[in-house]
């Protein structure tokens, strides 16, 4: 059984364990192994991820290693090294609060429903729902996209054209999922029912990296091109792209949503602004940040129009109202080092995640009390992270992922 749901005390009471807890291992004082240790993570885990991972992680037991890895690759049929892996990775990086997130008690009740994908290592993202209920997930290292059915449990993977990578999926109304081919400059369409699989390709061969994308009303698909610096358009019925340059050079058009009169507004994760598309010309307007150090990941808009954003480089929440062009920051209650990441507005209320943290905290704002609350994301029986994209269900409850152990979760929020 994949699913697995956790209760917020039983989290809470594992959160404080296993970072108190020292490791168990007797670790023999085998400088011959310890080294063999090393070089097999070496070409076992970084050839993966980055060795930072590792070292910026909160530390772990030997038998938490044993279930990190487990969940990117199985060695279980290979005892002895992975005994010599996780006896180095538990004497090397045992469990430390080095970036411990600053959790902030309230009376909002939440759950986490857990479903761990099936393919190991793939990097596991972005999950959404589908109108027929379905939760669907881009397995951007196995160069695939999944399917889950809550009901069943059941899950199906869809291989991708080569070298597609996908960074997101999205629905559209009628239920074909649409992926962005981060690495080889395209978009694609699958058919969940006939599994065909439809490619568009950029007409601009510097259009190198689709990144994030949404549908407008019309059925127009609207997306990103992080390093490319571009946005782009797609008409799904005359296959129709076009694209166009940010105004700032190495904007890099990150996260994307529709307001309420079909205007695409795009968060820059290398300049301190936010820009408003227009839907017909494509003109783009370019809204500048105060602190010139800003720079955003992800953006969401309420049922005001007003403009949500985490401000990653400082570690802020913010908001910008268009009818006003006033701009608010509060401090994210992990600090300036907290880097918040996703985020979604849901009934009136802000939620994001602190990527920064270790394990990243999952924050909740209400905008009308500018009360803060926060909990620790787990991933299964640990906590890792981290979230990149998150957002909300027909019911009201979060989809949200740890793309470091292949996890897909669903935050159900309940109120005291």
């Amino acid at each position: 059984m994949r699913k697995v749901i956790f209760s917020l005390s039983f989290l809470l009471s594992v959160f404080a364990s296993s970072h108190a807890a020292a490791t168990n291992v007797n670790i023999k004082n085998d400088k011959h192994a310890y080294a063999k240790g090393q070089k097999l993570v070496e070409r076992l885990c970084t050839s993966c991820h980055r060795h930072n991972l590792i070292t910026r992680s909160s530390g772990y037991t030997y038998q938490q290693w044993q279930s990190l890895t487990r969940t990117m690759i199985d060695l279980s049929a290979q005892p002895e090294t992975e005994q010599l892996i996780f006896n180095y990775l538990a004497k090397t990086y045992p469990p430390n609060s080095h970036r411990s997130p600053t959790l902030v008690s309230g009376d909002v009740q939440i759950s986490f429903e857990q479903w761990h994908t099936p393919t190991l290592g793939q990097r596991a993202r972005d999950p959404v729902e589908a109108p027929d209920g379905s939760i669907w997930w881009a397995g951007q290292r196995a160069n695939l996209i999944g399917r889950i059915d809550p009901d069943t449990e059941e899950m199906k993977e869809f291989s991708l054209p080569p070298n597609a990578m996908p960074h997101s999926v999205t629905p559209d109304k009628d239920g074909n999922i649409w992926y962005t081919g981060n690495k080889n400059g395209s978009i694609g369409k699958l058919d969940p029912k006939s599994g065909e699989i439809t490619v568009f390709k950029m007409p601009d061969k510097n259009a190198k990296d689709p990144h994030t994308a949404t549908f407008d009303s019309n059925g127009i698909l609207w997306f990103t091109a992080q390093h490319s610096n571009m946005i782009g358009r797609l008409d799904p019925n005359t296959r129709d792209i076009k694209l166009v340059t940010m105004p700032t050079e190495n904007s890099r058009p990150y996260g994307i949503k529709i307001d309420a009169d079909g205007n695409p507004w795009v968060a820059c994760n290398g300049s301190n602004c936010l820009v408003k598309v227009n839907p017909t010309t494509m003109q783009l307007n370019e809204i500048k940040l105060p602190d010139a150090a800003s720079k955003v990941r992800r953006l969401d808009i309420d049922n005001a129009g007003n403009i949500w954003f985490v401000n990653s480089a400082l570690g802020r929440l913010g908001r910008y109202s268009p009818d006003t062009s006033v701009i608010k920051e509060w401090p994210s209650p992990s600090g300036a080092q907290s880097h918040p990441y996703a985020i979604a507005v849901v009934d009136g209320i802000v939620w994001y995640n602190e990527s920064g943290k270790r394990p990243d905290a999952l924050v909740r704002f209400d905008p009308t009390t500018e009360v803060f609350q926060s909990w620790a994301i787990p991933s299964g029986e640990i906590y890792a992270g981290i979230i990149r994209h998150m957002r909300a269900t027909q019911s009201g409850d979060l989809l949200i992922h740890q793309s470091s152990t292949n996890k897909i979760i669903r935050v159900k929020i309940t109120q005291d």
